[in-house]
């Protein structure tokens, strides 16, 4: 037992040392490591992986084959083997057997961009073009989400060419699908009234630079230029504003019924990650909860009808209604010492309203650097692709009704048109995301 102890260290020795200069870019000294560990252990999974790769490089192809398929044999749910069997296969043309390899490694791993951007260009010299696209898509948001893929200095040299592919032909996949979309709108509506949304989906697109009037409103998703800039809106521009107000006694009616129940309740960030990414407090846990009406535009229909007056009060506004995002309506419950920190939103054809139902003393909200003190029964319009915050700096609960509007310089065929597109490019990021 002493010597099969003694040589099982070596082996993990061996492998622990090939791991070492990996790390340091010593390749061929690990690759040395590497066979040395075959010879005595023929079916260790990365030793088999660093020579595969290393016959692959040197174009022995049916070495590079046999390595890797039993590596994959080894150990099936690797996806560095069913990645690598898949370049594999490449090289010796066994283009089908490569989809499936590359298929199976970004199942076991989806987000394996390596994996998937080589996946998507086989696809796209088969002729798959839809699914490539997607492919592709999905290999560049998963990547760039990870810090990589940004420009050529975050792209090994070797990938450049794949990734540039990538790039190229989602980008022209997406112009090809917005302009005929936009054809549509302006045969529909007439090419002058859609000149903003245009221009909207060619800054989208990156084939004209934002011009933004005040520097200090930035979108985060898709900029309609031409629509005046401003981080407060004057009550002027909503005519509803009187009458809305006036419900605000039996609003607040509705809300403190509900207060002392977290029945109905739901986390504004649906995750701890989020939570601590853009909350704070400096006395106790930070906590933002939501009463929902409207949650990504679907109604949530026990709290209407829970709050009867506040839901027909509600539903006479101009809401931003875009299936899938919005409109976002809800009672909004900042607890004690609670900080949103600054952020910044998705579109200025969307702009948000607040009716302050319980405000204490020290509660604020700052749009574009400018400080707004919230009175109850008082609504505040704002746009929110300008940085902005939000704080409760008292020893009670702050509550907001948060609600969602069209932008009011929109026309009416202009919110249909921006409907339109954000449904179309959301429908598009939500097939690649489950390609």
């Amino acid at each position: 037992m002493g010597q099969v102890a003694t040589f099982r260290e070596g082996i993990l020795s061996t492998l622990d040392l090939a791991r070492q200069l990996l790390s340091q870019g010593r390749v061929a000294e690990a690759e040395r490591a590497c066979e040395q560990v075959l010879e005595h252990t023929p079916n260790a999974v990365e030793a088999l992986n660093v020579c595969g790769v290393k016959s692959l490089r040197e174009r022995q192809h049916d070495r590079a084959v046999e390595l890797l398929e039993r590596a994959v044999e080894v150990a099936p749910g690797d996806p560095i083997s069913q990645h690598n069997l898949g370049r594999a296969y490449e090289a010796s043309g066994r283009v089908h057997d490569a989809i499936d390899a590359l298929t199976h490694a970004v199942r076991l791993r989806p987000v394996y961009h390596v994996a998937r951007v080589r996946l998507a260009a086989l696809l796209d010299a088969r002729g798959d073009r839809e699914r490539a696209v997607l492919q592709y898509a999905r290999a560049l948001e998963d990547a760039q989400q990870q810090g990589r893929w940004l420009d050529a200095s975050g792209t090994p040299p070797s990938l450049r060419p794949l990734v540039e592919r990538a790039v190229n032909t989602v980008r022209a996949h997406r112009a090809a699908a917005l302009g005929a979309l936009l054809a549509r709108l302006e045969q529909a509506y007439g090419r002058e009234a859609m000149a903003r949304i245009a221009a909207g989906v060619r800054i989208y697109l990156k084939q004209q630079a934002p011009e933004y009037p005040d520097p200090r409103q930035q979108p985060t998703f898709f900029y309609v230029p031409g629509l005046p800039a401003t981080p407060y809106f004057d009550r002027g521009l909503f005519p509803w504003i009187d009458e809305f107000e006036g419900q605000t006694d039996a609003i607040r009616a509705e809300l403190l019924e509900l207060l002392p129940s977290a029945r109905g309740s739901e986390r504004v960030f649906t995750s701890d990650e989020l939570e601590q990414r853009n909350l704070r407090s400096e006395a106790g846990p930070a906590s933002w909860t939501g009463f929902y009406f409207y949650r990504h535009g679907e109604p949530r229909a026990d709290n209407r009808a829970r709050c009867p007056k506040t839901t027909a009060a509600i539903d006479r506004l101009p809401l931003s209604s875009v299936p899938g995002h919005g409109p976002e309506v809800l009672y909004s419950v900042f607890k004690p010492a609670t900080h949103l920190l600054p952020h910044r939103g998705v579109t200025n054809t969307r702009v948000v309203g607040h009716l302050p139902l319980v405000v204490p003393a020290d509660c604020a909200l700052k749009v574009g650097g400018e400080l707004h003190e919230w009175q109850e029964g008082r609504v505040v319009v704002f746009d929110d692709t300008y940085e902005h915050e939000a704080w409760n700096r008292s020893d009670r609960t702050r509550v907001v009704l948060i609600f969602d509007l069209w932008n009011p310089h929109l026309t009416e065929a202009e919110r249909a048109a921006a409907r339109d597109v954000v449904v179309d490019v959301s429908e598009f990021r939500l097939a690649a995301q489950q390609a």
